[in-house]
């Protein structure tokens, strides 16, 4: 698995962050294209991704983790936090577009900086908010587009509203546990948890496990490589490098990349609104990590 090391350079985290964003992008198209219930495909896509997962985790490591009680119950508050996000977002792709419920996935960075400023006292500057409040308001300008289509259509809004929340408690507890447990580790519990939070869920809405062609297991298992393996396992892996507000100010980039696969591949039109929110939101995201890069080179600068 990719491993980040402290000699890397300042840019690396940040190719790492692209190849993840444009990862989870693809996640959306995908269920798109399945009929199976999404509820089961976030199910086997958490679960495959910890059999694969489970081939690189460090065991001899495991021995030196010290963790108190309080910090693995934050784990498991990721876990059910993941499970509960896939959920409700996946749901929401059913009842509304592509575009509508990434957009409303791209307010995490709000929870997330609000979130770390009471538990990390991360004190975000001005340039940074500017930045961030121009990528919000591009990826508003998006959603314009879908206001007021039906009642389908905010119900899809709502769903997709509750996953971006518990999606930005995952990323916060994250960023909580991430110097003291290996990425590979970490990851491999919560998609673990994840995925039984899903099972319960399955179990109970009857829906069947195993009846389900060789085209829909290939789609969990792409599932599970793509969007998670190399979309939310490098999220978890950024975590102690680069904190839960960056990734999720990456994160934003999402919808436009979204937007752009699902014209090419589903037919999707992109409007007026989503061009123009789009380019909005992507100058924000430049903005943003242009200030990230010049304040991590004064830091180096100021250490020589």
């Amino acid at each position: 698995m990719v491993k980040l090391k402290k000699s890397t350079s300042s840019s690396h985290p940040f190719i790492l962050l692209f190849i993840s964003i444009l990862s989870v992008s693809i996640s959306s198209i995908m269920i798109k294209f399945s009929d199976t219930p999404t509820s089961v495909a976030g199910m086997y896509r958490l679960f495959i991704s910890v059999i694969i997962l489970l081939a690189f985790i460090p065991w001899k490591m495991l021995r030196t983790v010290v963790m108190n009680k309080k910090e693995w119950g934050i784990v498991v508050l990721a876990g059910v936090s993941l499970g509960l996000h896939f959920l409700f977002w996946m749901e929401s792709l059913v009842f509304t577009s592509v575009a509508s419920s990434m957009v409303i996935l791209s307010l995490q960075p709000l929870f997330v900086m609000i979130g770390s400023y009471f538990l990390f006292k991360e004190r975000a500057s001005l340039l940074t908010v500017f930045c961030l409040i121009a990528a919000l308001f591009g990826s508003i300008i998006i959603a314009c587009g879908d206001i007021g289509i039906s009642k389908k259509a905010l119900i899809g809004d709502g769903l997709s509203l509750l996953g971006t929340l518990f999606v930005s408690a995952y990323l916060l507890a994250g960023q909580k546990v991430s110097r003291k447990l290996d990425a590979n580790v970490y990851s491999t519990i919560v998609f673990f948890i994840g995925g039984t939070v899903m099972l319960v869920y399955n179990l109970f809405n009857h829906y069947s496990l195993i009846d389900y062609d060789s085209s829909d297991w290939t789609y969990f298992l792409l599932l599970a490589i793509i969007p998670t393996i190399f979309g939310q396992y490098i999220f978890n892996l950024l975590l102690k490098s680069i904190g839960a507000t960056t990734v999720s100010v990456g994160i934003i980039g999402e919808p436009v990349l979204a937007i752009i696969l699902a014209f090419l591949l589903l037919g999707e039109t992109i409007t007026f609104f989503q061009l123009l929110g789009g380019m909005i939101t992507l100058f924000g995201m430049g903005m943003y990590f242009w200030s990230k890069s010049l304040i991590g080179g004064m830091k180096v600068g100021n250490n020589r």
